[in-house]
C-alpha cells in the first residue's frame, strides 16, 4: 500500500507542475501582449502557446489515465489485503470452531446411545405389560405374568429413569442449539458482504465475533458485554466490521495470555456499546499488558507487529483503520497504560446515507 500512495503522490506532483507551466506561460503571453507586441508577434506567440497548450494537456490527460489506474491498482489491493486477512482469520479460527461443535456433538452422541439403551429395556417392559394384560383379556393365571413384570420393573430401574431421560433430552437439545448458533455466527462472519452500506445491528455483528472466537478467548480471559438494548443501528459493512472487531478481540486475548503465560490467573475483556448524540461508540477493554508507549504511534501503521515471527502479519489494526475511517467516515482510538490493558474505542456515525 505504501508504494501504491508513492506512486500516486508523485503523479499528482507532476501534474501541478504541468499545470504550473501552463499558468507560467499564459502570464508571458498577456504581458507580450499588453507590452504592445505586433500582431505577427502575438499570433506566432499564440500559435506556439496552443501547441505547447495542446501538448501539455496530452501528457496531463495521460497522466491523469495513470493516476486512475493507480488508484484502481491501490483499492484491489486494499480488497485483496482484507479478503486475505479474512482468510487468514477463518483459518486461524477454524481448529477452535471444530473444537467447540465438537463438544457438544459428543454429548449429543453419548445421551443418544443412552436414549437408545433406555427405550431398549422399556419396550422389553412395555412387551412384558402387554403380555399380563392379554393373559388379563383370556382370564389366564396371572401370578407368572406378574412375578416376570416386577422383575423386570425392578431391573429397569424406571426410577432412574425418569430422571436421567428428560435431562438427556434437555441436554441434546442445548447441545444442537449450542451447535446451531455456532455455525450460524461462522456463516455471517465469513461470507462475502454486500458491497453497498445496508443497516446493521452492531450488537449482533459483536456476539457472532465473540462466539466465532471463543476459542481464542476463554482459555485467557473471561467476557463482559454492557450491550445498550435498543442500539441505534448503523449504516456499515457488516462483513468487514466483523473483521475489525475480530482483530481488536483477539489482539486483546494475546494481550492477556502475554501478561498470564502460565494460565494461573484469567484476564477480563469488557466490551460495550453506546449510543451517542450522532454515533455509535464501541469500546473494547482488557486487562493485558497494554501497549509501551515507544510504539503507540506505530500500532496502526501496516506490517507492524509485536508478535513473534508466524503468529501475526502486522495487517489487522492497519486494515480496521482504513475500514473505520476511510470506508465509514468514523474513528477508531485506543487508550492505554503499560501493565494494566487498552482500550479501543470505536465509533460510527448514525446518520443516513
Amino acid at each position: 500500500m505504501s508504494q501504491q500512495d508513492d506512486i500516486i503522490a508523485r503523479l499528482q506532483s507532476k501534474l501541478k507542475a504541468r499545470q504550473k507551466t501552463i499558468d507560467v506561460l499564459m502570464d508571458a503571453a498577456e504581458q507580450r501582449a499588453q507590452a504592445g507586441s505586433s500582431s505577427l508577434e502575438i499570433l506566432a506567440q499564440n500559435v506556439n502557446l496552443e501547441r505547447v497548450v495542446q501538448r501539455k494537456t496530452e501528457i496531463l490527460t495521460r497522466q491523469g489515465d495513470q493516476l486512475k489506474q493507480a488508484l484502481h491498482d491501490l483499492q484491489l489491493t486494499q480488497a485483496r489485503l482484507l479478503q486475505a486477512q479474512k482468510l487468514e482469520s477463518v483459518g486461524q479460527l477454524a481448529a477452535g470452531m471444530a473444537h467447540e461443535i465438537n463438544t457438544p456433538a459428543q454429548f449429543i452422541s453419548s445421551n443418544i446411545d443412552f436414549l437408545e439403551e433406555s427405550f431398549a429395556s422399556t419396550a422389553q417392559l412395555i412387551d412384558m405389560l402387554q403380555q399380563v394384560l392379554q393373559a388379563i383379556s383370556l382370564g389366564q393365571c396371572l401370578h407368572e405374568a406378574e412375578s416376570g413384570a416386577k422383575d423386570m420393573l425392578a431391573g429397569l430401574d424406571w426410577e432412574y429413569l425418569s430422571t436421567e431421560i428428560p435431562v438427556a433430552i434437555r441436554q441434546s437439545k442445548d447441545g444442537i442449539r449450542r451447535i446451531t448458533t455456532l455455525v450460524q455466527a461462522m456463516k455471517e462472519f465469513s461470507l462475502p458482504g454486500s458491497k453497498e452500506m445496508e443497516l446493521h445491528d452492531l450488537n449482533r455483528i459483536l456476539q457472532n465475533t465473540i462466539t466465532v472466537a471463543k476459542n481464542e478467548w476463554e482459555c485467557c480471559a473471561d467476557i463482559e458485554t454492557r450491550f445498550e438494548k435498543n442500539l441505534p443501528q448503523v449504516f456499515c459493512l457488516a462483513n468487514e466490521m466483523g473483521q475489525v472487531f475480530l482483530n481488536i478481540l483477539i489482539n486483546a486475548a494475546h494481550a492477556i495470555t502475554n501478561k498470564y503465560p502460565d494460565r494461573k490467573e484469567k484476564g477480563k475483556i469488557t466490551i460495550t456499546t453506546s449510543s451517542q448524540p450522532e454515533s455509535v461508540q464501541v469500546c473494547m477493554e482488557d486487562t493485558g499488558t497494554g501497549i509501551p508507549e515507544n510504539i503507540r504511534s506505530r500500532i496502526f501503521d501496516p506490517f507492524f507487529t509485536t508478535k513473534d515471527v508466524g503468529t501475526g502479519s502486522g495487517q489487522g489494526l492497519a486494515i480496521s483503520l482504513d475500514v473505520i475511517e476511510k470506508k465509514h467516515q468514523g474513528h477508531l482510538s485506543f487508550i492505554s497504560e503499560t501493565g494494566k490493558g487498552t482500550t479501543f474505542i470505536v465509533q460510527l456515525p448514525t446518520g443516513n446515507r
